[in-house]
């Protein structure tokens, strides 16, 4: 009978098990470490930088050719017609990012918004107050407010042989008195300078003693003036008092036309003190710097303006 061998094999206890988890667990705090970094990242980036990236990762083109995957080469490869690829290289979608705006840059907006909201709202108080007052019932075509680059603009012109002045004189009708005091409860409520310029038609004026329309358009500028303080406006709000004779029509195909004989009375844009848009002065200093053509009063330490008053000089 043949000898039996068992063979007993002792296992040993647990071997070492090497570095393999090291390599992991540094794997693990790498792809931590990039999230924790892409939060920070989202969460700092503004809103135009976030759309930006958006369209980066967003193709504007794709296949029109129509395939169940419903993938964005519709089924089909790179080497097939109906798909989208390049024959320089791999497509590439091209963006334009809006620049991020300067604190400066959106106060500035905001300001602009702000007045053009005044605007609009001066324009429909003017015309609701000259549309309900039966004095001036039928002189509504005698006055056109538009809002233009330089601001509001209100215009006070002849029209179907009404006229503001009488002819060849600057003194003043009592329709146009009626008006002008609908202007200024209007606006004494703004912040803006204003601006006076005198029109008249280019019907020949002239005197024995040189007296034309470069005069005569001045006078009638420097009179709605005087009559608009009078009804409440301070010196200091006029910016400039000019005439301009007949050189700058409204209608310039007709420039002998009556419409040509006007008043224009312009809220400038971008002028005027706003307490609640600018800085206070701090321990009493006044502010750094003023517009051109002010000077400070050192009582109130507040700018004053100095109106200015220009005739064009004939050609």
């Amino acid at each position: 009978m043949p000898d039996i061998v068992i063979k007993k094999i002792k296992k040993g206890g647990h071997g070492h098990h090497g570095g393999a988890w090291k390599v992991a667990y540094a794997d693990f705090v790498t792809a931590m470490m990039a999230f924790f970094l892409l939060l920070w990242l989202l969460s700092s980036a503004t809103e135009e930088q976030l759309q930006g990236v958006s369209m980066y990762f967003t193709p504007e083109t794709i296949s029109q050719n129509e395939s169940g995957s419903g993938g964005l080469l519709g089924g089909t490869s790179l080497a097939e017609e109906g798909a989208l690829r390049s024959e320089f290289g791999s497509p590439t979608v091209s963006m334009d990012i809006p620049p991020v705006q300067s604190p400066d840059e959106r106060e500035a907006i905001r300001v602009a918004q702000m007045e053009d909201q005044e605007f609009n709202e001066a324009k429909e108080q003017l015309l609701k107050a000259i549309e309900s007052s039966e004095e001036l019932q039928g002189l509504e075509k005698n006055i056109r407010v538009e809002e233009t680059d330089q601001g509001l603009r209100i215009q006070i012109l002849d029209e179907d042989g009404t006229a503001m002045f009488p002819s060849g004189s600057a003194g003043m009708a009592e329709h146009t008195k009626l008006l002008l005091e609908k202007v200024a409860s209007v606006v004494e409520k703004m912040p803006q300078d204003i601006s006076i310029e005198g029109h008249t038609d280019a019907v020949p004026f002239s005197r024995n003693d040189g007296y034309s329309n470069w005069e005569l358009s001045a006078d009638r500028a420097l009179a709605t003036r005087r009559t608009l303080e009078d009804l409440g406006l301070t010196t200091s709000r006029f910016a400039k008092v000019a005439g301009l004779a007949d050189t700058d029509p409204l209608l310039p195909d007709a420039p002998e036309n009556e419409s040509n004989r006007r008043i224009s009375i312009t809220l400038l844009r971008g002028t005027g003190e706003r307490s609640e848009l600018g800085s206070a002065p701090q321990n009493g200093q006044a502010p750094e710097s003023t517009a051109p053509g002010t000077q400070t009063d050192p009582a109130a330490g507040t700018p004053i303006r100095r109106p200015s008053f220009s005739v064009p000089s004939q050609p």
